[in-house]
């Protein structure tokens, strides 16, 4: 029989084990183990059934064994300390209100902000809560909670979806299945927002046709970090509109449309819901992670237009100085990009953003194509502050993104960087984190012996066998097989073999199948007598990608050899709760993407936090980490433009690598058995990059760099009923009325012509501008210096600010920086208060 409808029953739990529910609900429990260890003790075989799961684990407990506890007075005793525990998390000082604290008290203008909404289309906090497909997830789970750690006001906000990504299993051939299991929130970890009348409280955004989208809004506790999720699957809607939120990244692009709209547009409004319920200040900043909830800017405009009476530029004005954008896609065809036609459609009768004209919504989108509409385009030119998440992505992003700021060096767009980093206490195993202490890098780990360490990596190494062992079983009874014929997995995988470790999405850049370039060598590799090898490999295609699941089926075809299914496994259905035992249990992180079309790629930061040593090409994360002693660069084949040659060439260095000097490396023993060169390298790995790639130094690089200087901004934007954003909205009226008039007529080089100039000298530069009815002090006109070549091109330049004199003349004198044939210009760049970059304007004379 079939169940007509789902439902969900929740544990009632004795009044004296009350706290068990605040435990369960507030998802630190994910990153705390003393609060793991607690709800192990409940049960600790349902425990492991349920995969870990409080909720479930209290739901599932006989009624007898939480009596019997509400009588163990030792239990109580660890039920209330660690509740008192959790209460002080959440309301003590932490490392941002000492920050806020000292900002104020400062002279430097900057203030930090009351609260931050930070806008993603997943988040991965945890298995328990299934909303998220890959890396862009994870990291958003671990910027809450290293923010919930840092005690920084964050919101979260994105969808609830009923199905989430999916979960993936393998066919007999190996060709990959996607399966989508029902979601029921009320057995999650989340409580609905509702009226004080206990009626939920809804989101409505206007659909084309005049229907309504309505949305209710579940809220997970993650630490002190409220996540708001939106959920269209409710009896108010039809059922097109109850499907918006069904999956994530499915249906086709009137439905993607229709969930970006929901989370950008719907989310602010839920935003503002929760802070006016909950008494929680109104964010000051909003950080808007990838281009998918990019909406939410103009929902903000609005408000303002709306609300405040400020007219299109002046709340464009206000709404970049309080905005932050992220992006994580080194490539176009990354981008979410619509038909016009349908951003017509769903905007162009004002409905859903009454006062909002739609040529002023396209122009925000446009791009090259006038038939597409950019989502990353739209939230670049909504956010003042802008990044990528890695130094070299941020180089890429400038490239990319160039063409927006027309007149500039690559290096002077305005788009920065913040190395992405991960959640120490969620993904070190509990073996590490009790030998490494990461908020002191000086502490290192001198006092554990090589025996030790090594121990401690091969207890971790053995883990990971086991949970091979256990889910290759499982897969190929759901591919068919019998039980009968599956002896073999026992025997998978050695617990004292070089484990090496593959696993992320499949998309084609990531080049899964690298490792397959030449079979041979691969298998030699991995049946070496002396020094084998053995490689776990796991990640999902997206649903729609055949090409990316054709490349799964390669290496399941490979791995199902009899020869060599010892040494290599294909594990299906690739989520944190696998992830954990990857990281801790390989000795080496495989990462070969096409240079540089990885933005970061944050899975070998959690496989380094565990020891393991990373074997990479040098890109994202990697390209700036990497030292010579804490891993391997694989070498590129940059100028090779024959994909299939790089290919070739890029694999064949892979295999030389691990053949030479890894395998080698590990297998190098001591008389105690002890690789003693191999551990150097681990404990370095531990010491310098243990610090360095967590989640809390990149939100404490976004407090600083970004969420304090765009509060400041966006406090002086809106002061004194929007005073100054109004005068650069009229700003840049006149600049757009007269900078095509604006002219360079004159340069001029102060210098003795009988005197050869050395380094260091002082020049003065000399110039004459025509600023066409604009004030001094609406420009800066600026000397530029740097190498020549012969092109005239100016590289290595460095700029000065000019004073004006009379007449339209200015001057000033720089030191000379070069040797060599040198040049000079000058340019003038609009000035006013409220930009963070001569550049943000995209407006430059040059002479």
């Amino acid at each position: 029989m079939r169940a007509v409808r789902r439902f969900t029953v929740r544990a009632g739990l004795p009044e004296p084990l009350a706290d068990l529910g605040m435990l369960a609900t507030n998802l630190r429990w994910t990153w705390h183990p003393p609060t793991q260890d607690l709800f192990a003790a409940v049960d600790p075989d349902i425990w492991a059934r349920v995969g870990g799961d409080p909720l479930h684990l209290l739901a599932q407990v006989p009624a007898e064994r939480l009596e019997s506890l509400a009588t163990d007075p030792d239990f109580l005793g660890r039920v209330r300390a660690l509740s008192d525990e959790l209460r002080e998390y959440l309301t003590g000082p932490r490392w941002y209100q000492e920050r806020a604290r000292r900002a104020a008290d400062g002279a430097n203008g900057t203030r930090l902000p009351r609260a931050i909404a930070y806008f993603s289309m997943e988040f991965g906090v945890t298995e328990a809560l299934p909303n998220y497909s890959g890396g862009l997830g994870v990291l958003a789970g671990d910027h809450l909670k290293a923010a919930s750690d840092l005690g920084v006001p964050l919101i979260g906000v994105g969808l609830l979806y009923r199905s989430g990504y999916f979960r993936q299993s393998l066919s007999l051939d190996g060709w990959q299945i996607e399966h989508y299991p029902v979601i029921d929130p009320n057995g999650l970890p989340l409580e609905p927002l509702t009226e004080p009348s206990g009626a939920p409280i809804l989101v409505h955004v206007a659909m084309p046709g005049g229907r309504v989208l309505r949305a209710r809004i579940w809220k997970a506790q993650v630490g002190r970090v409220p996540l708001l999720l939106l959920d269209s699957d409710i009896e108010e809607n039809p059922d097109d509109l109850r499907n918006v939120t069904d999956r994530l990244y499915g249906g086709d692009q009137d439905h993607r449309i229709r969930q970006e709209i929901l989370a950008g547009i719907g989310g602010v409004r839920a935003v503002r819901a929760y802070c006016e319920l909950s008494g929680t200040p109104q964010p000051e900043v909003f950080h808007t992670n990838e281009g998918h909830a990019g909406f939410l800017g103009l929902e903000r405009l609005r408000e303002l237009v709306s609300g405040r009476g400020l007219d299109f530029d002046q709340a464009l004005s206000a709404v970049r100085a309080g905005t932050v954008f992220t992006t994580h896609t080194p490539v176009p065809a990354g981008i979410d990009r619509f038909p016009v036609d349908l951003v017509q459609y769903y905007f162009g009768d004002e409905a859903l953003l009454p006062g909002i004209e739609v040529r002023r919504v396209l122009a925000l989108g446009a791009e090259d194509n006038a038939g597409m509409f950019n989502m990353a385009h739209m939230g670049l030119r909504l956010a003042q502050r802008a990044n990528g998440v890695s130094k070299l992505h941020g180089a890429v992003s400038r490239d990319m993104f160039g063409a927006l700021w027309p007149g500039f060096d690559t290096d002077e767009v305005p788009i920065s960087s913040v190395t992405n980093g991960v959640h120490g206490p969620t993904w070190a195993a509990r073996e590490i984190t009790a030998l490494a202490d990461w908020t002191d890098p000086t502490a290192g780990l001198s006092g554990v012996s090589d025996a030790e360490l090594w121990q401690i990596r091969g207890t971790l190494r053995a883990r990971l066998v086991a949970e091979v062992r256990r889910r290759v079983r499982a897969a190929w009874l759901q591919r068919g097989a019998s039980a009968l014929e599956l002896n073999w997995t026992e025997t998978v995988f050695d617990p004292d073999v070089l484990t090496v470790g593959f696993a992320r999405r499949v998309p084609t850049y990531k080049r899964l199948t690298l490792m397959l370039r030449d079979p041979e060598r691969l298998r030699s590799l991995l049946l070496n007598p002396d020094r084998p090898v053995q490689l776990v490999v796991a990640g999902k295609s997206h649903p729609a990608d055949d090409g990316g699941k054709a490349l799964i089926q390669q290496i399941v075809r490979f791995a199902d050899d009899p020869r060599v299914r010892h040494r290599i496994v294909f594990l299906p259905d690739y989520d944190m709760s696998m992830a954990r035992f990857l990281y801790w249990g390989c000795d080496v992180w495989l990462n070969n993407p096409m240079r540089p079309l990885e933005a970061c790629g944050t899975s070998g930061m959690k496989a380094a936090l565990n020891g393991g040593l990373n074997l990479s090409i040098r890109d994202g994360w990697w390209d700036e980490f990497y030292d010579g002693s804490n891993g391997w660069a694989i070498p590129t084949a940059d100028g090779v433009t024959d994909p299939v040659r790089r290919d070739d060439l890029e694999a064949a260095a892979l295999y030389e690598l691990m053949g030479s000097q890894v395998a080698p490396l590990f297998y190098d023993r001591d008389a105690a058995g002890v690789p003693s060169r191999w551990l150097a390298m681990v404990r370095h790995t531990l010491d310098t990059l243990g610090p360095r790639v967590q989640a809390s130094r990149m939100v404490g690089e976004y407090v600083d760099s970004y969420y304090g200087p765009a509060a400041t901004a966006g406090v002086l934007a809106e002061a004194e009923d929007f005073r100054m954003a109004r005068d650069l909205a009229d700003y840049r009226r006149r600049l757009a009325g007269a900078w095509s008039y604006v002219r360079v007529t004159g340069c001029e080089l102060g210098m003795d012509d009988g005197h050869t100039p050395v380094i260091g000298d002082p020049v003065e530069v000399h110039a004459v501008v025509d600023l066409a009815g604009l004030s001094p002090s609406d420009v800066e006109v600026q000397a530029v210096i740097g190498r020549v070549g012969d092109t005239d091109d100016l590289t290595d330049v460095v700029t000065a600010p000019m004073r004006p004199a009379e007449h339209g003349r200015y001057v000033t004198e720089l030191p000379l920086p070069h040797a060599g044939a040198l040049g000079v210009t000058v340019r003038v760049l609009p000035k006013h208060d409220l930009l963070a970059t001569p550049a943000e304007l995209g407006k430059v004379v040059l002479a």
